[in-house]
């Protein structure tokens, strides 16, 4: 039996580094060999829970989860049955695509791994091809820039439009990225830490805002004009919030700045909290949430081939395989790093 090495949850807030039966392609799938695979919140949110819950019928206690859904690689076997796709190919994958459930999301194989599996491997569906002018780790924004890019679209944003983001970390700075592909007029950045606001503007932002230490009315004010709320009181001229951030004291700014008809896009995970339905109702403040990437895990493709540079400043840190440990600690320390991506050379 050939085996490989694949990272799954450990104890609470630990990984295991694992070895594993390398899976065989049947003749509809290919074999990856994976060059790179980034880390989100959402594999620190399984950390943190040692696993994931199981069914009820099998006793209800938490499961090791294999990690790993934005993995780039190349494909080093073919199933008899498949077209379009041959070995060498590189390809970024639909991690939700997977029979045997979402990849590194609580299916049956995750992207944290030397090789992982696309089975009814389809071009277009399941996997991409993209270009050898694309370093690995680059193309392993895909899946993340896909939500991001579905943020936008739900935002209807149009050139005329002025757009907030709060929170500077990969899904807000990527979210700040398609809004200005997208031609929107002025794009602010909105977050309480220096160097990722500095990463901001590295990224093609109009400007941005210090919430800890500047008056973020009064400087959305300035940046935007003067608006109102349907009441006539004083409001900044923001059309579009989009919380990239998921603290409360997102939703509180935005509904006490929001102008008449301004919207506001969720796509960061909310804890509980109180919302302000007065305020909502005094702007008329259309809320829009945001899951997921419904079309857009290969659609944002060409584009990130065609901006790759701007995209790769969103990296902040590249980490071999051999310590992920180190590039999952990385993760679950606050300020320590903006995106971690891992990566499997020869």
């Amino acid at each position: 039996m050939s085996t490989m090495k694949s990272v799954r949850t450990g104890g609470v807030g630990t990984i295991e580094v694992v070895d594993v039966e390398r899976p065989a392609p049947g003749p509809r799938d290919v074999l990856l060999r994976i060059r790179a695979c980034g880390i989100c919140g959402t594999d620190v949110t399984f950390l943190r829970m040692g696993g994931m819950p199981a069914r009820a019928h099998l006793g209800g206690e938490t499961v090791p989860v294999p990690l790993g859904h934005e993995p780039a690689g190349e494909i080093v076997e073919v199933g008899a049955e498949v077209t379009g796709l041959k070995v060498g190919d590189r390809v970024v994958v639909n991690p939700q695509a997977a029979p045997t459930g979402i990849i590194g999301c609580g299916g049956k194989y995750g992207g944290m791994s030397e090789f992982l599996l696309i089975e009814n491997a389809e071009a277009g569906r399941s996997v991409a091809v993209f270009p050898d002018t694309v370093p690995f780790d680059v193309a392993s924004l895909n899946e993340p820039m896909a939500v991001a890019r579905h943020a936008v679209n739900r935002s209807g944003a149009g050139p005329d439009d002025q757009v907030v983001v709060f929170g500077a970390g990969p899904i807000g700075l990527g979210a700040a990225i398609w809004f200005k592909l997208r031609g929107v007029k002025h794009v602010v950045v909105v977050d309480v830490i220096p160097s990722r606001l500095e990463k901001a503007l590295a990224v093609g932002v109009d400007a941005v805002v210090d919430s800890a230490t500047e008056d973020v009315t009064a400087r959305l004010t300035a940046l935007h004009g003067r608006a109102a709320n349907a009441l006539g009181q004083p409001r900044p001229g923001t059309d579009v919030y989009l919380d990239a951030a998921g603290a409360p004291a997102v939703f509180d700014t935005v509904v006490a700045n929001a102008k008449w008809h301004a919207k506001l896009v969720m796509v960061a995970v909310q804890k509980k909290g109180e919302i302000d339905l007065g305020g909502m109702l005094r702007s008329e403040l259309t809320l829009v949430a945001s899951q997921g990437y419904p079309t857009e895990i290969f659609e944002v493709t060409p584009e990130l081939v065609e901006h790759q540079e701007r995209f790769a400043r969103l990296i902040s840190h590249r980490v071999p395989f051999a310590e992920a440990e180190r590039a999952f600690g990385l993760t679950t320390t606050p300020g320590a790093a903006e995106k971690v991506v891992v990566t499997l050379d020869d």
